[in-house]
């Protein structure tokens, strides 16, 4: 059947109906099962490489000069991100399983023993844009926690996101689970998303990963529970006991290593004691490869600097573009990230223990990092193998988004015979 001959509504049922068996099977599933699943469908990527370049390039061809450089860089695939995606599933694999962990246990004074276990959600739909790689980390994420998965990549991406799914279902069925573990949707109207937000019946958990669009869509239409991702404006503060070369190199890494990631610093904030020093080391290591806006100061101090607009201070870019403000001290600059910050990630640079201490506790975003890089906002990069997304509220999951936080708990009661007078 074609994607144009699917009807979305019957199309999600299906598959919901699918994941929700292979959802109560993998919730018994052996943590041995479950690592040898990863490892093959692993072994199944690298074998594959040469047919996922290739449909990647379909993929590619079908956006190039409709889409901006960053979003064609989320999008490609090669050698490199193939490999990566690979040692991800192996690194997850080395992970210790979630599923059955004890949280708590406490005994009552009637006796009765009580533990807080955790368990799987169960379904999960994801919802993401452009970044193929998205499916296969997802995937091995709820694979590992116990949960089943329904991708939803976008359009641009559906010709890899079907090779990703194809390898992670064969190491499902040498391992012997099932494969429906893992799906797509098979169609690209855009009726399927609606569907899925609305499969409350099959559906434990929709998790979107993209852009405002995509996310403030799941927020208004879902009736299923979500995990929301907003958007990354991130902020670097250059305080004023910071080693400015130190800063500026950390800024450089955090803004320009890969400008299309969430975790990308959008904002650099600069204390005025030292802007006469900052700004122009700024300009020197970035204005070559990045177009720096800044506010009426900035402009002043340095000439390679260009006026911002309002709009600026709450952008992000997803491109070499940065908004430049200067502060006078740590409470204004606190207080300028908490009104502008879309609370993903932020970071403050200085020598100052007690400075940091304060910035840490007093910016309320769910990664704040002191003399590190933005762009280390990472799953990888926490240890946890991988991540299912960057989660910007306060219930459930903050932050990166791994094995643990893709599990729920129950509770356990033991007795011997206790009734209740």
């Amino acid at each position: 059947m074609t994607d144009q001959a699917l009807d979305p509504q019957i199309h999600i049922h299906e598959l919901g109906q699918r994941a929700r068996k292979a959802a109560r099977r993998l919730v018994s599933a052996s943590t041995d099962a479950k690592n040898a699943a990863l490892r093959e469908a692993a072994r199944a990527l690298r074998s594959a490489s040469a047919e996922l370049i290739e449909a990647n390039d379909r993929d590619v061809a079908s956006v190039a000069g409709k889409k901006p450089d960053s979003f064609i860089d989320r999008l490609r695939l090669d050698d490199e991100r193939i490999e990566g995606m690979a040692n991800a599933l192996e690194e997850i694999a080395e992970l210790p399983d979630p599923v059955g962990r004890s949280l708590a246990t406490f005994e009552r004074p009637n006796g009765l023993k009580i533990e807080r276990v955790a368990v799987p959600i169960g379904v999960i739909g994801m919802i993401y844009e452009s970044r193929p790689n998205v499916g296969a980390d997802a995937s091995a994420l709820c694979l590992k926690s116990g949960n089943a998965v329904i991708l939803r990549g976008g359009s641009e991406s559906r010709h890899s996101t079907r090779v990703i799914v194809d390898c992670m279902q064969a190491g499902l069925e040498a391992a012997g689970l099932p494969r429906d573990a893992v799906q797509t949707v098979q169609t690209t109207d855009r009726a399927a998303v609606a569907a899925l937000l609305k499969a409350d019946k099959f559906v434990d958990l929709v998790i979107p990963r993209g852009g405002r669009g995509l996310v403030e869509l799941v927020r208004d239409q879902a009736s299923v529970p979500t995990l929301l991702h907003l958007d990354g404006n991130c902020h670097s503060y250059i305080h004023e006991a910071a080693d400015v070369a130190k800063a500026v190199d950390v800024i450089r890494n955090a803004k320009l290593r890969r400008t299309g990631v969430c975790g990308a610093t959008e904002s650099i904030v600069i204390d005025r004691s030292l802007a006469g020093q900052a700004v122009p080391a700024l300009a020197d290591a970035m204005a070559a490869d990045c177009e720096l806006r800044g506010d009426a100061e900035a402009v002043a101090i340095d000439g390679r600097i260009a006026p911002a607009s309002e709009e600026d201070w709450d952008t992000e870019y997803l491109g070499p573009i940065a908004s430049v403000k200067i502060v006078d001290g740590l409470d204004e600059a606190i207080a300028w990230v908490e009104d502008h910050s879309s609370h993903h990630t932020d970071a403050i640079l200085t020598d100052d223990d007690e400075a940091a201490r304060r910035f840490l506790l007093g910016v309320d975003s769910a990664v704040v990092m002191h003399n590190a890089s933005t762009q280390f906002s990472d799953g990888g990069e926490f240890g946890m193998g991988a991540e299912i997304g960057i989660a910007t509220g306060k219930m459930h999951a903050r932050g990166p988004v791994g094995l643990e936080q893709l599990c729920s708990f129950k509770y356990l009661v033991h007795g011997s015979g206790q009734t209740r007078p």
